[in-house]
């Protein structure tokens, strides 16, 4: 478990949208200004049980990646100006995760990362497992 403390526009202004439709869209939420999130970030990941080490990735090993793909890249940043992924896609908690999780691809052994939960809240949660997201 990460968190990260970011900023964005308020969950989204879209930049290909008019200020009418960013508000239709967005509601409360289109403040071009941004504010702050404090997201949880859980990593699971899944294979063959190691028989002398008795686990599937070392967890050490598994933190370093995470703090690569991760903490470096967007703790304390304002998503929208100091991510360049985030200039050209809204910084949703979708779209977090599946920045977080092509991140994580890169680092991982292949095929072992299984999903990642993005918590932009207690109740606002994203599970991206590749191609599939489910927000609860």
């Amino acid at each position: 478990l990460e968190q990260i403390l970011t900023c964005h526009p308020c969950l989204s202004h879209s930049k290909s949208l008019s200020d009418e439709e960013n508000l239709k869209l967005f509601g409360k939420c289109n403040n071009p200004n941004g504010h702050g999130h404090n997201y949880k970030v859980v990593v699971t990941v899944r294979g063959e049980i190691d028989p002398v080490s008795g686990m599937v990735m070392n967890l050490t090993d598994l933190k370093e990646y995470m703090q690569e793909a991760i903490m470096e890249p967007l703790d304390h940043k304002n998503l929208d100006k100091d991510v360049p992924y985030f200039s050209e896609v809204v910084s949703t908690t979708e779209n977090v995760a599946v920045f977080i999780w092509d991140s994580l691809q890169r680092l991982l052994p292949q095929g072992i990362l299984y999903k990642v939960e993005v918590h932009e809240t207690e109740h606002n949660v994203v599970v991206y497992k590749g191609e599939e997201t489910i927000v609860k």
